[in-house]
């Protein structure tokens, strides 16, 4: 490093502390910050009191702004999806109600007022709002803790209904409250292993169904479900079994003729409305009901009755309503907002997270009271209806009148579809949310991300679904504290021929400065890890000093800390600089900083801090304090710690 001028060793840059704000006006701006990233009140600056009227109502019920620029072109896409969509909602909804030991009905009954009311109200045009396997076994593994459904099935309903608003009304609150970053506490990891799991286990209690068992266990664990399969084997029905692995096989292959051949994509649609109709047929012709093959019997005609009565607000079932629609609307939500904005990427449009949040909450809390149990986004009915060539959302709309239309004359037709049916439709949906690819990929990319998984998946599988999902959002926790309370804290060198600094390890053709050890500290300072980082500190110029006495180099007289990562700083870390200054002091070194954030120095301008450092020993740029620490090796005698010094283009 070449000595500086004199003239640019006399014209600094002095410190640059952030002019000082108002309390209340720096607290606005963090709650800005915090609960409102994207402005979604941008569009109302500078409009009129009418204008501003209208688009608040526009942006809760979206439909008012592209119904006026509907075209018949847009018609005859959505019609060709809806039908489409609905041919899988039907069989889908009667088999998850099942699944959640509730009246086949109420899956019909769900798969027609919550898609009107997402059509209205979500931002995503291609979101098919149905039922969910993965929430109807929460629902049912949660709620059979207090009620048995089969003893007390309209108890057991009118639980669901309930636990249903509770999941709306969580919903929607997180969406107005601008609380959507909660639902980020489920990563990735998280969801891939909880819904492998919840797969794995909805898959087995489909033997139920495939073997023609009359009896079963309540528990979901795969100990209670193999020994319930394996004790009851005088029970087993072959022709139950022969017809639910014929409708399976036909069910996968169809699958994986449209996953190989996406313009056929609507034969896999279609392959469950297909395996009801010849399943029904079969039954009818052959009488299998009177030799041991399980049908739905008789469904109710007509729309959704109303249920908003029907609402249990007594101990001590409340708080089981209470805790089911918590943990189910999370799940569902999370689930409902990634399927929106994976489709959105693919076609280049915007969803507002918290918008859908109001929407996915207010269809749960209006279907709740018409006899609707949980829904949301599901991925493989979104997935037919994005191949499918939807334009808008009213393919849910023309979905509900398919639905409504079966409702109305159609539901005596299901009286002989067989229940081994409904299981071998529920087993090939299920199979496809066990991504053991993106297990193999977190495996690859991040072996904690991979730990995160299996907890939940394990979790679910061996214990039941809300331990599992205890397991993996605690594991993601920890990982969160790990990076909190355990920032990464790294030596550079000069890169050479430039005065770029990087860490050593990442590049090991960099120099080392002769004299000055120089740390990065990668996250901002806070009271959970400030001990961590003085002890840390400490130990870096410990192993430093080493080196260099045992080759024999300079000794070491400068330690510069780069500041640039560190977006924030708290008392407590504010106090760990001045312990980590005292250090140095007695040590015979001096304490450099580099490139300290607005925030942060005005935390130590107010702290004292600055005085105390001088702000001749804060700079700019790594580069420029190192040339400072050079110029004074070269100028100043070697140990003296005590002289004033001038100023070196500090920031």
């Amino acid at each position: 490093m070449g000595n500086p001028s004199t003239n640019d060793h006399q014209c600094a840059h002095r410190v640059a502390i952030p002019p000082p704000q108002p309390f209340f006006k720096s607290f606005r701006n963090s709650l800005k910050e915090t609960f409102f990233p994207d402005d979604p009140l941008r569009q109302f600056k500078n409009k009129t009191p009418s204008r501003k009227f209208i688009l608040g109502v526009r942006y809760f019920f979206p439909i008012l702004e592209w119904a006026p620029r509907y075209s018949l072109q847009f018609l005859k896409a959505d019609l060709i999806a809806g039908i489409t969509i609905a041919s899988l909602a039907i069989p889908q909804g009667i088999s998850y109600a099942k699944l959640a030991n509730l009246p086949p009905i109420i899956g019909l009954y769900s798969s027609f007022i919550p898609p009107l009311v997402y059509a209205m109200m979500g931002s995503s045009r291609d979101l098919a709002v149905g039922t969910v396997a993965v929430a109807s076994l929460l629902i049912a593994s949660m709620l059979e803790q207090e009620v048995n459904a089969t003893e007390n099935p309209t108890l057991y309903l009118h639980l669901a209904f309930t636990a249903t608003f509770f999941a709306g009304l969580l919903q929607a609150s997180l969406g107005l409250l601008r609380l959507g970053f909660i639902v980020d506490f489920l990563s990735h990891a998280t969801i891939v292993g909880f819904m492998a799991g919840a797969a794995t286990v909805v898959c087995l209690q489909q033997l139920k169904g495939i073997l023609g068992l009359d009896h079963f266990t309540n528990s979901t664990d795969i100990i209670s479900v193999l020994r319930s399969v394996f004790t009851q084997t005088d029970e087993w029905k072959w022709e139950s079994g022969v017809l639910g692995v014929g409708f399976l096989f036909f069910l996968l292959v169809t699958k994986f003729f449209s996953k190989k051949r996406p313009k056929f994509f609507w034969i896999s649609a279609m392959a469950p409305l297909t395996s009801v109709i010849l399943g029904s047929l079969l039954v009818y012709l052959t009488h299998a009901e009177k030799h041991g093959v399980q049908v739905i019997g008789n469904l109710k005609k007509g729309l959704n009755p109303p249920s908003f009565g029907d609402f249990v607000f007594t101990s001590p079932y409340m708080s089981t309503a209470v805790k089911t629609g918590m943990i189910t609307g999370i799940i569902a939500l999370a689930e409902g907002i990634a399927v929106g904005r994976s489709f959105a990427m693919f076609k280049h449009y915007h969803i507002d997270g918290n918008k859908e949040m109001v929407a996915i909450g207010t269809m749960n809390i209006v279907g709740s009271c018409f006899s609707c149990y949980l829904t949301t986004g599901p991925f493989s009915r979104s997935a037919v209806n994005f191949n499918a060539g939807c334009k808008t959302a009213m393919s849910n709309v023309i979905m509900a009148i398919a639905v409504m239309f079966t409702l109305l004359f159609l539901t005596p037709l299901f009286h002989y579809t067989p229940l081994v049916v409904l299981s071998a439709i529920i087993i090939a949906a299920m199979l496809g949310l066990i991504d053991y690819e993106a297990a193999i990929h977190l495996w690859k990319v991040d072996k904690f991300d991979f730990v995160v998984c299996m907890g939940a998946y394990i979790g679910v599988v061996f214990a039941n679904v809300e331990v599992g999902l205890a397991i993996a959002v605690a594991i993601s926790v920890l990982r969160l504290l790990l990076f909190v309370a355990r920032p990464r804290t790294v030596v550079l060198g000069n890169i050479p021929n430039s005065t770029i600094y990087r860490n050593v390890e990442q590049y090991p053709n960099t120099n080392n400065v002769s004299g000055v050890i120089i740390l990065e500290i990668d996250a901002p300072i806070y009271f959970a890890n400030s001990s961590y980082l003085r002890e840390r500190i400490s130990r870096w110029i410990d192993e430093e000093e080493d080196k260099l006495k045992s080759t024999g180099e300079t000794s070491l007289q400068y330690v510069i800390l780069d500041m640039s990562a560190v977006g924030n700083i708290d008392t407590s870390g504010i106090s760990m600089l001045e312990e980590v200054k005292k250090t140095t002091d007695r040590r015979g070194l001096k304490l450099v900083l580099a490139n300290p954030g607005a925030e942060v120095m005005k935390k130590l301008n107010k702290s004292k801090f600055l005085e105390n450092i001088g702000q001749e020993w804060i700079y700019l740029t790594v580069g420029e304090a190192v040339e400072a620490c050079n110029y004074k090796l070269h100028t100043c005698k070697p140990d003296s710690t005590k002289e004033e010094s001038q100023p070196w283009n500090n920031v």
